[in-house]
């Protein structure tokens, strides 16, 4: 079952408890968190240590008789200061430090459980939410781990340290405190409820402006040629005026949360330094004491107010974790077995399939294979055909075990795939696609990519045989030349070349050509052809193809239609034997057919 991402307004977190997630991330630097709690401690306590401090320079140095006792006293508070400056300088890099790193790890994971996951899982769920989450949530944490945690951290260590001072200082006053501090924590706990919930609908609003911006631009060809721009400026700026209209909702309810909490604590402080005012003129406290308990009171609204500030974040941390650790939960529905059976060696490449009925993931009600049998022998050459839908490309999404069947069973050299494991049967497996995928990089690294271990040279005569050298040669730096995201700076017959040198670098037992001629022109088509007749002689090899030079060639044609195989053999017996064929025959097989059907795409 392929697992669905939930969505804003069902996985809002209505507490902190996911970032209980990011202990095992911080659990690998343990002896750094231990350290940076060390620095913070050091530095609130030295911050608490100045109020005390203060009382001594006032009773004894102020209102005292000797300027040696003030001198010292001074540079006793300075020492405090200066141990403060230095313990909040290591925490502050010690604790960005940690943020970064496990904002790294906590990519890394993500990505690498990602790429575990089945096509289906893509479909379903869309890769530009997953990139969002995979960027835009961990750049969240990032920001949470590297200094607003540690804020609030501080903050609260020193809201109670004041509080604790405050009532060493003067029990009654630190009463009239502790009877007012209801007043600061209501606001923030009704004004947090809130604004956890906007935070999680804001980020999964930027999201869709991500998701949006990302389908737009990979189509910018199709989007410029329909004159779609402007319809598609107004979709965007729908998506982004959402996501501006969502995040101004939760700064509204943070801006309540900090005006009304950091308001109610500074008028705390203004009652209490008027009744220790009249307490000093009746002598109940020294002017030192009252120095020092409105230092602890400004200290302990002002870290209110910070704790308030941050627990925004904190709960939009918790939000963006919750997101990623949807991402880690997420199970594929493909994957090794507990203990693979080893691929048969060598691998001969034959294919079984056995009354295999399949449906998409996305449309389970709507069959794409029924009841299919097929068998291909080691080494045998079968081309698929059948109009659009039929179920060609399926069988290779299948025999790559992207999909499970719903029913029957798929073989490779007589193995059950889902006894085997995935990678090891993928390595013999060699795919060129109707479109095909180049990554940024180079010539060397794209046609690399099916053999990271091959040398210079393996890759250059894989390339000759594809007949990439001719174009690659011209380019300014040769095979050295960064082709551009996509391999755009080439041509769609260019691309293809690369895409049928990948597959011949590394030599699969079976091959699957998916339409592998289609962007090729027609002087490319005959030169490609014969290195694809090199490429498939002795190697079991499915075609899907609608060209006659492709389907000639072949030891057998299938004819698929409605998810099923309505006809097979050589193509002279199924113009005879297949009306389905011949029809197809006579609009994709036929040399004189208009240029409009010789091209239809399956």
């Amino acid at each position: 079952m392929v697992s669905h991402l939930e969505s804003a307004s069902d996985a809002t977190p209505h507490r902190l408890e996911p970032l209980t997630h990011l202990l095992r991330f911080l659990a690998t630097y343990r002896r750094r968190v231990a350290a940076a709690v060390v620095a913070l401690l050091v530095a609130a306590g030295s911050v608490l240590a100045v109020g005390q401090a203060l009382r001594l320079v006032v009773d004894q140095g102020f209102l005292g008789d000797d300027p040696q006792q003030l001198d010292r006293l001074l540079a006793l508070t300075l020492g405090i200061i200066l141990l403060m400056a230095l313990a909040s300088a290591v925490r502050f890099y010690l604790v960005s430090w940690i943020g970064e790193r496990v904002a790294a790890d906590l990519r890394k994971a993500v990505f690498d459980h990602v790429t575990r996951q089945e096509p289906a899982f893509f479909e379903v769920n869309g890769v530009g939410e997953i990139q969002s989450r995979l960027t835009t949530d961990t750049s969240v944490l990032q920001t949470i781990l590297g200094s607003s945690f540690s804020i609030a951290v501080r903050n609260l260590l020193l809201l109670i340290g004041a509080v604790i001072m405050l009532f060493i200082t003067s029990p009654r006053l630190t009463a009239l405190v502790l009877i007012g501090l209801p007043l600061v924590l209501i606001p923030i706990l009704f004004f947090g409820r809130r604004v956890r919930r906007l935070s999680r609908s804001s980020q999964d609003r930027v999201a869709d402006v991500g998701s949006f911006a990302g389908e737009t631009l990979q189509g910018i060809h199709t989007v410029q040629a329909f004159g779609h721009e402007q319809h598609d400026r107004e979709r965007f700026a729908g998506h982004v005026d959402a996501a501006f209209t969502t995040a101004m909702a939760r700064i509204r309810q943070r801006a309540w949360l900090l005006g009304i909490a950091m308001g109610l604590a500074f008028t705390a402080v203004g009652i209490i330094l008027w009744q220790g005012g009249h307490d000093v003129l009746a002598g109940r406290m020294s002017g030192g004491e009252l120095s020092a308990f409105v230092f602890y009171a400004v200290l302990a609204a002002g870290a209110t107010g910070a704790v308030s500030e941050v627990s925004g974040e904190l709960f939009r941390a918790a939000g963006a974790t919750e997101r990623l650790m949807e991402l880690l939960r997420a199970q594929p529905s493909i994957q090794a077995p507990a203990a693979p059976v080893p691929l048969n060696r060598p691998a001969r490449g034959a294919v079984s399939l056995e009354r295999v009925d399949f449906a998409y993931p996305g449309r389970p009600d709507t069959p794409v294979l029924r009841s299919l049998d097929l068998e291909v022998r080691p080494g045998e050459r079968v081309a698929l055909v059948g109009p659009s839908g039929a179920g060609k490309s399926t069988l290779f999404g299948l025999l790559l075990r992207f999909y499970d069947p719903a029913s029957g069973r798929v073989l490779f050299d007589g193995q059950d795939l889902r006894s085997l494991d995935p990678a090891e049967l993928r390595s013999q497996i060699g795919l060129v696609a109707q479109e095909p995928t180049l990554f940024t990089g180079t010539a060397w690294d794209n046609i690399r990519y099916g053999w990271p271990q091959a040398d210079d040279a393996a890759v250059r005569r894989a390339a000759t045989a594809a007949h990439c050298t001719e174009f690659l040669d011209r380019l300014p730096q040769g095979f050295d030349t960064p082709l551009g995201p996509g391999g755009v700076q080439l041509s769609g017959g260019q691309r293809q070349r690369l895409a049928i040198a990948r597959a011949i670098l590394r030599d699969p037992a079976l091959l699957l050509l998916d339409e592998a001629t289609s962007s090729l022109d027609a002087d490319s088509e005959a030169r490609i052809q014969a290195a694809l007749t090199d490429l498939m002689r002795d190697r079991t090899s499915l075609v899907i193809a609608h060209r006659l030079a492709t389907v000639q060639s072949a030891d057998r044609i299938v004819v698929m239609d409605g998810g099923r195989i309505e006809a097979q053999g050589r193509h002279t017996r199924l113009l005879e034997e297949s009306p389905l064929y011949a029809h197809l025959a006579a609009l994709q097989f036929d040399l004189g057919a208009p240029p409009e059907t010789a091209g239809t795409r399956h």
